[in-house]
């Protein structure tokens, strides 16, 4: 594992240094200090000017950009922009000025561009966790830790120590720098993966709905899956890991899956299989082993189901291929309520069903076509029972308070027309023996 084979090489940097605390003053004090700080400003208005008419030519405002984010130097484009500039500006001021805040700003610039660059990509990639802001806190105080010690002159003194600390390993000589150096090369390539593999699923996930937005989450995990694999693989090779070493670990991984980690790979594959087949969607009703909800979210491992009392179910995709679901919204939306209602055996029968009809009909969910049906269902020993039964379109608003509102109604009705609802009743027969007293003649 030799240096030579990370993409970052760290022994060709040339800090920007002076020698004492006088040179930095004197340069500081000089005339020309002023024109490079402003050049520094123009540069600034200048990539200030250019993302603020970039920002506003853009259709759609999508605060999960990279480039752009809720503010104009929130995104990336800002300080790379900022950066280029500074380096163009640098190089023609070279030429005719001894140059002094250029080296230092230049170091500045690049860690705040490393800085938005990395927080960007892993917010819009990891989503708002505290892994994510551990990270941020991370890079940033590496960031700013490598460019005070770049400016001070330390870098290459402290690279040098680090490349005379060195052990052996099979075949290979490693040191610490090598594996600084391997390490920051598999972090950028891991950070570019993510950059991409979330650009796609942006663009793929725009504006889809329904059973397309299913299918395009599939395309998108898989996306996200491959290119995080190519990724790994190509952080290893620039540390210099030689991949053959692999295949017996990948073996060995084979057959753990096979044995050990069969429901885990049965969920993975379950998922693409219902993403593929899309016989559950995103925004489907459906009931899975006694909880019913909504599906919110389709993974490559779980499915998130949303009850209507607010509570969420992960669920093993596994189980949708396994075992019987129920999903209430594969056909239509339309579902069937009913409700049974006891009255008096001395009620006018027809009176009660006319009146039960009129109860559901009030209600504006409740479905004129096709329309509410009352049937006399059975002879009950309080009373005639009789069944009400309503078809409502939309059972993602709820479907108990619709039920409310309809037994309220004909509660309110039945009283208005002095229609009784019994109270359980029993008849109770009692036996009385009789004893007559026989007088002696």
């Amino acid at each position: 594992m030799a240096s030579g084979g990370a993409f970052l090489n760290l022994h060709n940097v040339s800090p920007a240094r002076i020698d004492s605390l006088d040179d930095w003053f004197t340069a500081l004090t000089q005339p020309t200090a002023l024109t490079e700080l402003a050049a520094l400003v123009v540069c600034a208005l200048l990539a200030w000017l250019v993302v603020r008419v970039a920002s506003r030519a853009r259709s759609v405002a999508d605060e999960s950009s990279i480039f752009f984010g809720r503010r104009i130097v929130d995104g990336v484009l800002f300080p790379l922009l900022l950066l280029s500039l500074a380096y163009a500006a640098q190089a023609l001021l070279a030429r005719v000025l001894p140059l002094a805040i250029f080296k230092v700003a230049i170091p500045v610039l690049l860690s705040l561009a490393v800085i938005r660059l990395g927080v960007k990509v892993l917010q819009v990639a990891l989503k708002d966790t505290p892994l994510v802001r551990a990270l941020e806190r991370t890079i940033s105080w590496l960031a700013w830790l490598a460019m005070v010690l770049w400016v001070s002159g330390l870098l290459p003194v402290l690279l040098d120590q680090l490349d005379d600390i060195k052990w052996k390993v099979g075949g290979s000589l490693i040191s610490v720098r090598t594996m600084l150096e391997g390490a920051l090369t598999a972090g950028l390539v891991l950070l570019v993966t993510l950059w991409i593999s979330s650009a796609i699923e942006a663009r793929v996930l725009r504006s889809a709905t329904g059973s397309e937005l299913s299918l395009r989450k599939a395309v998108s995990n898989a996306t996200r899956a491959l290119l995080m694999f190519v990724g790994l693989l190509l952080a290893l090779s620039a540390v210099g890991i030689d991949l053959t070493a692999l295949s017996v670990l990948g073996g060995a991984i084979g057959v753990g899956i096979g044995f050990g980690l069969q429901k885990l790979a049965a969920s993975y594959v379950s998922g693409f299989v219902m993403l593929a087949e899309r016989s559950v969607r995103i925004g489907d009703s459906v009931r899975v082993d006694n909880f019913e909800g909504r599906i919110t979210d389709i993974n490559a491992r779980y499915t998130v189901i949303r009850a209507m009392s607010g509570r969420e179910a992960i669920v093993p995709n596994e189980m949708f291929i396994s075992n019987r679901i129920e999903n209430l919204s594969l056909a239509d939306t339309q579902l069937l309520q009913s409700t049974v209602v006891s009255v008096g055996y001395d009620s006018d029968v027809e009176l009660v069903m006319r009146l039960l009809t009129e109860a559901a009909i009030k209600q504006e969910r409740v479905l004129t076509e096709p329309g509410p049906g009352v049937n006399l269902t059975n002879f009950g020993a309080d009373g005639l029972e009789f069944t009400l039964n309503y078809w409502m379109a939309d059972p993602e608003n709820g479907q108990q308070n619709l039920r409310s509102l309809v037994n309220l109604a004909i509660l309110q009705s039945l009283r208005k027309h002095g229609i009784e609802i019994p109270f359980p009743q029993r008849v109770i027969h009692t036996h009385v023996n009789v004893v007559e007293d026989v007088k002696p003649s």
